[in-house]
């Protein structure tokens, strides 16, 4: 059995995940540069650095680490022992919480949407999941509504009832955006240097914490551009940024904004003209891309150029926020039949 982490390292610094400039003459003639922030590699020299010795893919993938840590953290000074999240059959999430939860000795439930779900073969991520030895929970899709509606309301009742069957838990939203994830997104900005005027910060969004962090600490001047990865999310997902912003800041910005026409047909949908991208990305720069978020913020990034909504002389920095999917055809394939979410 794998030995906990030492919890001190919740809160020592680590290094920067690496910046890759992407070299593309077709963005060269329209004056624009692209870098790629490499958040996707962070598990990676998180088994390093730990001193744990284990696989790298043991470890919150992407950049849900940055979002997971400060809650970890709060669980921690808590005396908390147990974490409690929701989430979809194939949300990066569930596997996160369940691998900090392996990773730091905390005993994890994932609560999945889709009760259908509870006798069928789990798939590739739910099987990752319950490695790291999380208990998953599968609920009717009426119930898991009803049950998040409860939590944004601070509903007593249903903390209570959470409490009753699991026990006392640190219980995550879904997605695991709260005000703490998303001060621990904003930290992404001081790994980039000489941000301003001709800076855009791009990212995917699901839920909004990633970028409602990068928003708030970015410098004066500089602006983000999040791409929605969800069909009919027009205003819901700005209203969920801003909440953050509020919540977590205590004020608003005018820095940012959400373009809603890269969603390839709804989460987890890769339609032919975003595959085709996508695989033309990763043959030219080497870099293999996640589908489900990833590809849909950089063919987004690409559209705009072409729209002429990034000028010439922009510096486009695309945040890659995890790494691919081992099984990615399958997955698409299986969400797009209505078994999966973020």
């Amino acid at each position: 059995m794998r030995r906990p982490i030492d919890l001190a390292t919740l809160y020592q610094p680590w290094p920067p995940s690496p910046l890759q400039d992407v070299q593309d003459e077709w963005l060269a003639r329209r004056g624009v540069e692209l870098r790629l922030k490499r958040d996707d590699l962070i598990h990676q020299w998180l088994s390093g650095a730990t001193g744990a010795h284990a696989p790298a893919d043991l470890y919150p993938p992407g950049n849900k680490w940055r979002k997971l840590t400060p809650n970890l953290r709060a669980a921690v000074e808590q005396d908390h022992t147990r974490l409690l999240t929701f989430g979809g059959a194939y949300s990066n999430h569930i596997r996160a919480v369940a691998a900090a939860g392996a990773a730091y000795g905390l005993s994890t439930v994932g609560v999945i949407r889709g009760d259908e779900l509870a006798g069928a073969p789990r798939n590739w991520s739910l099987a990752r999941a319950e490695e790291h030895g999380m208990e998953l929970a599968f609920v009717t899709r009426s119930a898991y509504r009803e049950t998040l509606r409860g939590l944004s309301e601070d509903d007593p009742g249903t903390l209570r009832v959470l409490e009753e069957r699991w026990g006392r838990a640190y219980v995550l939203p879904e997605g695991g955006t709260n005000v703490l994830a998303a001060g621990g997104a904003a930290e992404l900005v001081a790994e980039l240097p000489d941000l301003g005027a001709r800076d855009v910060v791009c990212c995917a969004v699901g839920t909004g914490g990633t970028l409602a962090g990068i928003t708030a600490a970015l410098p004066a001047g500089a602006r983000a551009v999040g791409f929605a990865v969800l069909k009919g999310a027009d205003g819901y997902l700005e209203g969920e940024v801003a909440e953050l912003h509020r919540r977590g800041w205590g004020r608003t910005f005018g820095n940012w904004r959400i373009e809603h026409g890269y969603h390839g047909g709804g989460y987890g949908r890769v339609p032919v003209e975003l595959e085709a991208f996508a695989a033309r990305f990763e043959e030219r720069q080497g870099v293999r891309v996640e589908r489900r978020y990833v590809a849909k913020m950089l063919w987004g990034v690409y559209g705009l150029v072409e729209r002429g909504e990034l000028a010439p002389g922009s510096r486009v920095t695309a945040v890659v926020t995890g790494p691919p999917d081992p099984e990615p055809g399958r997955a698409a394939r299986e969400v797009s039949r209505g078994c999966g979410g973020a």
